[in-house]
């Protein structure tokens, strides 16, 4: 099970036997290599007081089987790194079958050119264009004093991931580093929008991503304000020794749990190495408020409201997806949280409910929706995910067989009574949603089967009611829509044989949660 506060303490229990390289090693030809190239936050810096993490990174390999190159240097951009020659002298290096890891962004917001008047920054000239996009400004460079045609941020990471390509190595993109800048009790979860950048052009590439700002940030949100500063001595930008060591294992702990362009970086492990726990859930891909500023509505539930990594696979889509392209994006974040194959009980004991906490502030919403599986056994080898079925406070103890510990599982009803009782001591609103139908017909009635007193559905109705929360009453709502429609036209609403919907059909839910959403929000402004 992966627990966030577990993860933290075994990260950390690693950091303080991973040092930094006296002096950069020269490179044994016969192995293979992992470059970094990337800014000051991941360069050899020579001060305590300011070290990049892919220096200690070399700690958690062994030198005798594989070479760990840094190439990352301070006060560069994506830009820079290129048009000073930094990219030239690391592409001169490599070969097939090393491996470079990207991480650009912290200095790709700077000014294109001269810096504004009066401004007391040094002369750079080393901003790239915001955005993915193919977009270009010529410029005389102030710095060279040479003419120069400026390109987006895309435009010059794209050039980096087609020339390790090129010559047969694997490109990793990195998000960036944490800067120790916290707003009412949390930490900044990334600089701009570099992180969503990053993410996008690894999905388009097939890439690699290792989220190392979400890592970060979750230790940093875990352990708290006044521990994480100590990570920190010169400024809010650039770690110790110490926060190199966190960010170096977590860059490791990011690898190790890649599936989209992993590589088995296993034969290369030292000891050390060996012991840093994997990101098991980086693969997911799941998403963060886009805007801090913004309200947001955090869903938490199950693969039918965000299916895999809530791209589509398989022609399967949750209905959280959709329902982020129906609302306002300026109006308000959609942050879906939901994980397959998990219940109400089982998102709280892996630890995503915690995380999902570290993103809510007063003011936000939290729509839940679980309950189809929840009737799964309380205990097996395979899931041990079930919930007692009832509205009530029973309890019973049971040995976990995936965890080999006794575990007290509670009821569906309490399980989402803690949710609504710890989204509202963060003062946020819960909202309770019951489970979305499947594709079975009442033999009875011909209809879109509802389930009786004693389903998932009518509890979340009763702990609602009883809770004095709203709920968004989707099994009803969602079963009426179908009803209306043939079986064949019910056929097109679903990608699977009955439980999870295609894109038409997310986007048929959706529609109503925003609808509904919209309704009870109006009416809490009201409140």
């Amino acid at each position: 099970m992966f627990s966030s506060r577990l993860f933290c303490c075994l990260v950390l229990g690693f950091v303080a036997t991973a040092r930094a390289q006296e002096s950069a090693p020269v490179l044994n030809p016969d192995l293979p290599t992992i470059f970094i190239a990337g800014d000051s936050t991941a360069a050899r810096n020579g001060n305590p007081d300011i070290q990049g993490w892919a220096e200690p990174f070399a700690a958690f390999f062994d030198d005798s089987a594989v070479n760990v190159a840094n190439r990352a240097r301070g006060g560069r951009s994506s830009r820079t790194f290129i048009t000073e020659g930094h990219w030239a002298k690391l592409l001169a290096e490599l070969k097939a079958g090393d491996v470079v890891l990207i991480q650009f962004g912290h200095n790709d917001g700077g000014a294109i050119n001269r810096e504004p008047e009066g401004s007391s920054r040094p002369l750079r000239a080393r901003g790239s264009l915001p955005g993915l996009g193919d977009e270009t400004e010529a410029i005389d460079n102030a710095v060279t004093g040479k003419p120069e045609v400026v390109r987006t941020f895309g435009a010059y990471v794209r050039e980096m991931i087609a020339d390790v390509h090129a010559r047969e190595a694997t490109p990793i993109l990195v998000s960036l580093t944490i800067r120790d800048i916290w707003k009412a009790g949390k930490v900044e979860r990334g600089s701009g929008r570099y992180r969503d950048w990053l993410r996008t052009l690894a999905a388009e590439a097939e890439l690699g991503f290792v989220d190392l700002t979400r890592l970060a940030a979750d230790v940093y949100q875990e352990l708290g304000e006044p521990a994480s500063k100590t990570f920190y001595t010169a400024d809010y930008v650039h770690t110790n020794d110490e926060g190199a060591r966190l960010h170096a294992a977590l860059v490791l702990s990011g690898l190790k749990g890649l599936r989209r362009g992993a590589v088995d970086v296993t034969p290369w492990l030292s000891r050390t190495g060996t012991g840093v726990p994997k990101d098991s859930i980086g693969w997911l891909n799941l998403p963060e408020p886009a805007d801090p500023d913004l309200l947001s509505i955090v869903l938490i539930g199950d693969s039918t409201v965000r299916n895999g990594g809530g791209d589509g696979g398989g022609g399967q889509w949750g209905w959280g997806e959709p329902l982020a392209e129906i609302l306002d994006a300026t109006e308000v974040n959609v942050v879906n949280r939901a994980i397959g194959g998990l219940s109400s009980r089982t998102f709280l004991t892996q630890g995503h409910w915690s995380r999902a906490k570290m993103l809510l502030k007063p003011g936000d919403w939290v729509l839940m929706q679980f309950g189809h599986n929840d009737a799964a056994p309380l205990t097996d080898a395979r899931r041990a995910r079930g919930t007692m079925r009832t509205a009530g406070h029973e309890t019973q103890a049971v040995y976990n067989l995936l965890t080999h510990e006794t575990e007290v599982v509670h009821t569906y009803g309490d399980y989402l009574r803690r949710y609504i009782k710890e989204t509202r001591e963060l003062g946020a609103h819960p909202v309770v949603c019951t489970p979305v139908p499947r594709k079975k017909w009442d033999d009875a009635t011909g209809l879109i089967s509802r389930g009786g007193p004693d389903s998932y559905a009518a509890i979340a109705r009763q702990v609602a009611a009883e809770e004095g929360v709203p709920v968004i009453d989707l099994n009803a709502l969602v079963a009426g829509r179908y009803d209306a429609l043939s079986h064949e036209e019910v056929d097109t609403l679903f990608g699977d044989a009955h439980t999870h919907t295609s894109r038409l059909g997310a986007e048929l839910t959706a529609a109503i949660v925003a609808e509904a959403w919209r309704e009870i929000a109006a009416h809490a402004h009201e409140d």
